[in-house]
């Protein structure tokens, strides 16, 4: 599984940081290496990104699936990032190849950083399990 392991843009100035964690699973293995590509895209562009703090991604190419694990200052600095191109343009072209997205999103204490992908999984698993049991009610 291909890491780019966490890497901290800038150093915290708030007692409490912002979380946003992702599951990207693509419908075929012909869609990974476009997604992988844009991957490192948007990796670039969230290091640049105002109110980054820190940033890592996986990839399990044969199943199909990337994890990200960001921290930011503010939900807002996450927004901005977002509804800014390339990331603006790039999730309006991922909707025809998507299989299946989960996002999360948490506080937590600065000294917490970096966070570990255990919490992350975690906490994307239990997101997945609580729409799957919601899906079938």
């Amino acid at each position: 599984m291909p890491t780019l392991p966490w890497v901290t843009v800038e150093r915290p100035t708030t007692e409490t940081v912002q979380i946003m964690a992702s599951r990207l699973e693509v419908r075929s293995l012909r869609h990974v290496p476009g997604f992988l590509a844009t991957s490192i895209v948007l990796r670039r562009q969230a290091r640049r990104s105002p109110g980054a703090l820190g940033i890592a991604l996986k990839a399990d190419l044969t199943r199909r699936t990337f994890w990200t694990l960001s921290a930011w200052t503010d939900q807002e600095a996450i927004g901005a990032y977002a509804h800014t191109d390339p990331h603006a343009s790039a999730i309006v072209r991922a909707r025809a190849v998507m299989r299946e997205s989960t996002f999360v999103f948490w506080s937590v204490p600065a000294a917490d950083l970096p966070i570990d992908w255990s919490e992350a999984r975690r906490r994307i698993a239990e997101e997945r399990e609580k729409r799957s049991s919601t899906a079938t009610l």
